[in-house]
């Protein structure tokens, strides 16, 4: 383990731990805007946190309202080395029922219009991301975690959709065809983010409902998914708070350097100002 800086994306409740000492609200600007919320700091151990309230306070972004790009930025540019995002998702498996804390290793992408790089006007990058999630993270998640609850699910397929609206039918049938796991809308483009920005990013999806695929159980409404928030987010504490007191763990895969040899673009057709926007993540 090292002393690392944890972000964490999510709602605003989840900064209210026990403990957090320290706690200070900074306002930040970065080249892509404003993030969805003031960065709230606090200390618990030796374990600086930075928190990020994904839908801005009182949930007011939709998700693709939310200003991914800054969100990440800000709290790299903080010292974030991890990044856990805790979200709320619909289960498409039968095993994965209301409650479940499950923590995906794959994602399909089925967002239309969000921007997705850091790397763009002027600036060209490909990096890989055929494993969205940091393997170590995921590990030391579960462990956690198992600890807190034992509705774990360690693995499987997070199927982010546009949103704001929930699936038809038809497409949540279809989606399972797909062998998902679990559908929400958030998970892109941060995955795909947090790599461009060299960070260690793990999910945390809290099972709120069963998908509308499940005919035995009532269609998925906000009402639904709000009676089982409250102990969610208290699972999302508990895990936040073991994180921090254990300390993060080190990275066995290459988050920390995936952008090496990745800029493809001349570098005398980097415009100064292109330069800068991204100098943050450069080596």
């Amino acid at each position: 383990m090292s002393e690392s800086v944890l972000g964490v994306i999510g709602g605003s409740g989840l900064y209210d731990l026990p403990g957090l000492t320290g706690v200070e609200e900074i306002e930040i600007e970065t080249p892509f805007g404003a993030p969805s919320s003031p960065i709230v700091t606090g200390t618990i151990g030796a374990t600086r946190l930075a928190f990020v309230a994904r839908h801005g306070r009182g949930h007011f972004l939709t998700p693709s309202e939310v200003p991914y790009r800054a969100n990440i930025y800000a709290l790299r540019s903080l010292g974030a080395t991890h990044v856990l995002s805790v979200s709320s998702v619909g289960s498409l498996r039968e095993a994965l029922p209301p409650l479940t804390a499950a923590i995906p290793d794959q994602i399909i992408d089925r967002t239309l219009g969000r921007e997705r790089t850091f790397f763009d006007r002027g600036i060209v990058a490909h990096v890989g991301i055929a494993d969205p999630f940091c393997e170590s993270f995921r590990r030391e998640l579960h462990r956690l975690v198992s600890a807190v609850t034992d509705r774990v699910a360690m693995g499987g397929t997070y199927l982010c959709i546009e949103g704001p609206q929930f699936s038809t039918r038809a497409e949540s049938h279809h989606y399972r065809s797909w062998g998902a796991s679990v559908i929400g809308m958030t998970a892109m483009p941060e995955a795909r983010l947090a790599r461009e920005a060299g960070l260690c990013y793990a999910t945390l999806a809290m099972v709120t409902d069963y998908d509308v695929w499940h005919e035995s159980e009532s269609d998925v409404t906000v009402e639904v998914v709000q009676r089982v928030l409250a102990e969610n987010a208290q699972i999302g504490q508990q895990l936040i708070r073991n994180l921090a007191e254990h300390g993060l763990p080190v990275c066995e895969e290459s988050c920390a350097t995936a952008l090496e040899g990745a800029i493809i673009t001349a570098p005398d057709r980097i415009s100064d100002e292109a330069a800068a926007r991204v100098e943050l993540f450069l080596p």
